[in-house]
C-alpha cells in the first residue's frame, strides 16, 4: 500500500510506481471530469456553446495558476524542511500556503467576475461566443478559492505521504460532476449554465475535503495549525513554483494565440476542433503531470538528507519510465484518434476529420513532452525555481508562441498543428544541456 511508503525509503521501480501511480490516476481523473463538460455541452447543446467553453477556459485557468506555483513550490519547499528533520517549521509553512491560496483565490474570483465580460471581447471572442463565454466563467469563478485549494493539496497531499487521499477527493469530485453534469445538462437541459454548476460545485468538494482533513488530528506529515507570517517562506515558495507558475501562464497564453489563429484560418470549427485536442491531450499528458508531482517530494526529501545516491537511482528510473509512457501514449493516441474524436463530434462529419487529422498530428509530441515535464518538475523539487521556469517557460511561451505564429504562414492549418511538436523538440535540447550542467552540483547523474 502507498501509504506504508515514507519519502525515506529507498525506491525500487515497483515502489516509485506504487508511490506514483495515485497522483497519476489523480491527474487522469481530474483531467476526465473536465473533459466531459465538453462531452456533454458539445452534444447536448451544440457546438457554438462548446466552442465558447474552450475560448474561456484558458483564462479561467489563468487565475488558478496560483494553485500550482503554491502547492509545487510549497512542496518542495516543506519536502526538504522534513528531510532536514524540521517537522514544525513544516507545518507552519503549509498553513500560511493554505490560507494565502485562499485568500488570493477570493481576491482573484471578486475581480475576475468584474471585468470577465471585457476581458472575453480582449481575447477576441466574437460576438457569438461573448454571453456564452460570461455566463460560464462567472460561474466557474464562485468556485475559484476551492478550485485553488484543491490544486494545491493535490501536490501537498503526496509530500503529506498520502497520495491515496488525493486520488480518493479527485475520484469523489469527478464522479459529483460527471453525475451533475448528466442532471443539469441532459435530464433538464440547463446548457452551458448547468455544465459550470456542476464543474464548480466539484470544485468546491474537491477544495474542503482536504482542508477538512488537515484541519482534523490526523495521522500523515502535515496538519494545519495556526500560520505565522513567513515572508521568506512564501517567497520561497513562489520562487520554487515559478516553473509552474510561468508554464501554466505559457499554456494559457498560447491557447488563447491557438484560438485566434484558427478562428483566423477556419473558423469557429477551428476552434471547436482544438479544444477537442486539448480535452484528449490533458488525459494523455496527466500521466507525466501525475508522475512528475507524485516523485518530486521524494526528491526534495532526499535533496533536504544530502542522499546522492538515492537521487541518482531516482533520477534513472524516472527516464525509464518516462520513456515507457511516452511511446504507449503515442501509440494509443494514433490508434484511438477517430474513436476518441467522435466522442465529441461524431455529429458533424467535417469538423470530425479535422479533429482526427489534428489530433494524429499533435500527438507526436507525446513522445517528447514527458521528458520536458519531468526535467523542470525535478528542478523545482531541487529547490531550484529559476531553471525549471527557464525549461518552462522556453517550451510553450518562446518556443510553441514563436512556431504557432510562422508555421501556419509555411504550411498552412497543419503548421498550427505542428507547431506543439517543434515547441517539444526544441525544449528537449535545453532540457538535456541544463540537466548535463547541474548533474554534477546535485549529484543526480
Amino acid at each position: 500500500m502507498s501509504s506504508s511508503i515514507q519519502l525515506s525509503d529507498h525506491f525500487t521501480f515497483g515502489k516509485l510506481l506504487r508511490f506514483t501511480i495515485p497522483s497519476m490516476v489523480m491527474m487522469i481523473f481530474t483531467s476526465i471530469y473536465s473533459v466531459v463538460d465538453g462531452i456533454f455541452v458539445s452534444n447536448f447543446a451544440g457546438k457554438m456553446p462548446f466552442a465558447a467553453l474552450n475560448f474561456i477556459f484558458p483564462f479561467l485557468m489563468f487565475l488558478a495558476i496560483i494553485g500550482f506555483m503554491l502547492g509545487s513550490g510549497g512542496s518542495a519547499l516543506i519536502g526538504k524542511l522534513l528531510g532536514e528533520g524540521r517537522q514544525e517549521k513544516a507545518q507552519k509553512v503549509f498553513s500560511l500556503l493554505v490560507c494565502s491560496g485562499a485568500v488570493i483565490g477570493l481576491c482573484f474570483a471578486i475581480a475576475g467576475g468584474l471585468l470577465l465580460p471585457k476581458i472575453t471581447v480582449w481575447l477576441g471572442a466574437t460576438e457569438a461566443l461573448v454571453d456564452d463565454c460570461v455566463i460560464y466563467g462567472r460561474i466557474l469563478l464562485v468556485a475559484l478559492p476551492f478550485f485553488i485549494l484543491q490544486m494545491m493539496f493535490q501536490s501537498l497531499l503526496v509530500t503529506a505521504e498520502r497520495p491515496r487521499l488525493g486520488l480518493l477527493v479527485t475520484i469523489i469530485s469527478g464522479l459529483l460532476n460527471m453525475l451533475l453534469d448528466y442532471l443539469l445538462i441532459a435530464v433538464f437541459g440547463f446548457g452551458l449554465k448547468g455544465a459550470a454548476w456542476a464543474t464548480a460545485i466539484s470544485q468546491m468538494v474537491g477544495g474542503l475535503i482536504p482542508l477538512i482533513y488537515f484541519m482534523s488530528p490526523n495521522s500523515s506529515l502535515l496538519q494545519l495549525v495556526r500560520p505565522e507570517w513567513d515572508g521568506w517562506a512564501l517567497k520561497q515558495s513562489c520562487f520554487n513554483g515559478i516553473s509552474e507558475f510561468f508554464s501554466n501562464i505559457s499554456a494559457t497564453v498560447v491557447t488563447m494565440l491557438y484560438n485566434y489563429q484558427l478562428i483566423r484560418y477556419i473558423g469557429e470549427d477551428g476552434v471547436a476542433a482544438y479544444g477537442v485536442i486539448m480535452y484528449l491531450s490533458f488525459i494523455f499528458v496527466a500521466i507525466f503531470i501525475g508522475y512528475s508531482m507524485g516523485s518530486a517530494p521524494i526528491v526534495s526529501f532526499h535533496y533536504g538528507a544530502d542522499n546522492k545516491n538515492e537521487l541518482k537511482n531516482l533520477f534513472g528510473k524516472s527516464h525509464i519510465l518516462i520513456t515507457i509512457f511516452g511511446i504507449s501514449l503515442f501509440l494509443i493516441a494514433e490508434l484511438l484518434a477517430r474513436p476518441l474524436s467522435a466522442i465529441f463530434v461524431s455529429y458533424d462529419e467535417e469538423l470530425l476529420n479535422l479533429t482526427i487529422r489534428a489530433m494524429r498530428i499533435y500527438s507526436i509530441s507525446f513522445l517528447l513532452t514527458g521528458y520536458n515535464m519531468y526535467a523542470s518538475s525535478f528542478f523545482t523539487a531541487l529547490n531550484n525555481g529559476v531553471v525549471s521556469a527557464v525549461i518552462a517557460t522556453s517550451r510553450t511561451l518562446i518556443c510553441e508562441t514563436l512556431a504557432v505564429l510562422l508555421l501556419p504562414a509555411i504550411f498552412g492549418v497543419n503548421g498550427i498543428w505542428f507547431a506543439i511538436i517543434f515547441a517539444e523538440g526544441m525544449a528537449l535540447l535545453l532540457s538535456l544541456s541544463l540537466l548535463l550542467k547541474y548533474r554534477k552540483k546535485y549529484g543526480f547523474a
